[in-house]
């Protein structure tokens, strides 16, 4: 193996480490899955909520690596499809019920007062995710 393979592999497996953790959480964390719950008033259900976001996440991890192609009609599409929106606007919703993020990462790794620096790092960070996505995997 070269360099470039092995500092390839170390990159992939760093990214999925630093996704999975952002997603345990904000899940977690920040109690989403609770909020989302509350709002929906099916608390007692709270097992099949959580079930689905792990499910999810590895049909999704196993979609990312096999690339399936799949066929279906329009009428199956239309029941998939809002349910995702269903589901995507109630998340929205807990997450504006939570929505005090910044400020508490802020406080919690040591800069109160720099939550423009933060917020920058975040967006610098993204926009150089997303050339080095852009140059290295679409541009060959």
């Amino acid at each position: 193996m070269t360099i470039k393979t092995i500092f390839v592999m170390f990159l992939g497996l760093s990214s999925g480490l630093a996704v999975g953790a952002g997603f345990v959480a904000f899940l977690s964390v920040l109690g989403i899955i609770p909020r989302l719950t509350q709002l929906s008033k099916t608390m007692k259900m709270i097992h099949f909520y959580e079930w689905a976001a792990v499910l999810g996440v590895m049909a999704g991890a196993m979609a990312a690596m096999w690339n399936p192609v799949f066929f279906f009609t329009p009428v199956v599409l239309i029941p998939i499809g809002l349910a995702c929106g269903i589901f995507v606007g109630m998340l929205a919703a807990a997450l504006t019920e939570v929505l005090n993020v910044f400020p508490i990462l802020a406080k919690r790794i040591g800069v109160d007062g720099q939550i423009a620096y933060l917020l920058m790092a975040f967006v610098f960070g993204k926009i150089i995710g997303s050339l080095f996505q852009w140059i290295y995997f679409v541009g060959k």
